[in-house]
């Protein structure tokens, strides 16, 4: 497994499809910020599906943590990600 942090710019009105895409995989945690453990191959299916999704002018950054453990993660006020918790 591998902990990344998905970072995505795009036009207001196509958002949707990426956050759609992504929350495949990952956990909505801001506006255009998702994050969690994916695996290699999981990793490569978030890579070629951005890239097909993504049109001139729009960027997305993958931020790739060996472990979780790595992360120094704090959260001021509620954490999106601890809705998982509950599902």
């Amino acid at each position: 497994m591998v902990y990344v942090v998905v970072v995505y710019d795009m036009e207001a009105d196509r958002t949707h499809k990426m956050l759609k895409f992504l929350r495949r995989y990952l956990t909505h945690v801001q506006n255009s910020v998702l994050e969690g453990d994916v695996t290699e191959g999981d990793l490569e299916k978030i890579r070629s599906g951005v890239d097909d999704l993504l049109k001139p002018g729009e960027s997305t950054i993958i931020y790739q943590i060996s472990s979780e453990k790595l992360v120094d993660r704090s959260v001021f006020g509620d954490d999106p990600a601890a809705d998982d918790q509950f599902l």
